[in-house]
Parts: structure tokens; C-alpha cells; sequence
């Protein structure tokens, strides 16, 4: 039984959608100096470079009308379990995360990493309520969470 109703978890979920666009638009805005400047370090370019390669490698396995920004799954998806998927359970979340990890990065000292981590705990949620919607839809999920992780190959 679920700890949540469905209209529950859609709300939740939809909050959670919510609080993730508006982390990464404060930290954009603390990055928006330095980037207006041309001034982003190493770190912060390899970092978006990162994020960008793990998206065009997802899209390449993951097709949009597949997935979406909400984590109730697709009415018509399927399970995705090549590619990034192989490794880890959300690749598109990864890529948020090293995005917003070059934003710190090239944001003005501050606040901007307590923002990353913020967006962090947002995805961790977001992660685990989608998880809870997949296991309902696909049986194979459970057995596919055993051989991935949830953001980081082998780690995490």
C-alpha cells in the first residue's frame, strides 16, 4: 500500500518539479556575472561538458515522448534499461546535477553551493517518488534497481 494517495503523489511530485527549475534559476542568475564576463573556470566548462554528453547520450537511448519533467512515468512509456540506463536509474538527473554543479562552480562565492545541495535533496526525492511510481508500472523494475544505481555508476 502506498504511503500516499495518486492525486497526493501527482501534487508532490509536481512541487518537487517546481523547486528543482526554481534552484537551477537562482543559480543561473548567481552565475549570470562571471558567464556575462566570459569568465567560467576549467572546472566549470568541464562540468557543463559533462552534463551536456550525458543528455545527448540519454536522448540517443531515451526518445522525449518517453519520459517526462514530472516523475509519474509515461501512460504509454517503456522501460529503459540501455545506454547511461545500464549504469544509472536517472541519467537525466545526473546531468541536472553536474549542470547545476558547473553553475556553482562559476557563481560569485555565496550561497550558490548550498543551492547545489538543496537541488540535490530535491532530486533525491523526486527520485525515490518516481521510483515508487515505476515499481508499480513495470514488475521488471525491481530486478533493474539491483543491477543500477540511482545517480552516480557504481557509487550512488
Amino acid at each position: 500500500m502506498a504511503l500516499f494517495s495518486p492525486h497526493q503523489r501527482q501534487l508532490q511530485g509536481s512541487w518537487l518539479v517546481a523547486l528543482q527549475f526554481g534552484l537551477l534559476l537562482l543559480l543561473a542568475l548567481m552565475a549570470a556575472p562571471r558567464t556575462l564576463r566570459l569568465e567560467w573556470s576549467s572546472l566549470s566548462l568541464g562540468l557543463a561538458a559533462l552534463s551536456v554528453a550525458l543528455v545527448v547520450w540519454t536522448l540517443a537511448h531515451n526518445r522525449l515522448g518517453n519520459f517526462r519533467i514530472h516523475p509519474a512515468p509515461q501512460t504509454t512509456g517503456r522501460l529503459i534499461t540501455s545506454g547511461p540506463y545500464r549504469l544509472i536509474r536517472h541519467p537525466m538527473y545526473s546531468a541536472v546535477l553536474l549542470g547545476g554543479a558547473a553553475l556553482a562552480e562559476a557563481a560569485e562565492p555565496g550561497w550558490a553551493w548550498l543551492l547545489w545541495a538543496a537541488l540535490v535533496g530535491v532530486l533525491w526525492v523526486k527520485a525515490r517518488l518516481e521510483e515508487t511510481w515505476l515499481r508499480e508500472r513495470y514488475p521488471e523494475y525491481a530486478a533493474y534497481v539491483q543491477s543500477s544505481r540511482r545517480f552516480i555508476p557504481w557509487v550512488l
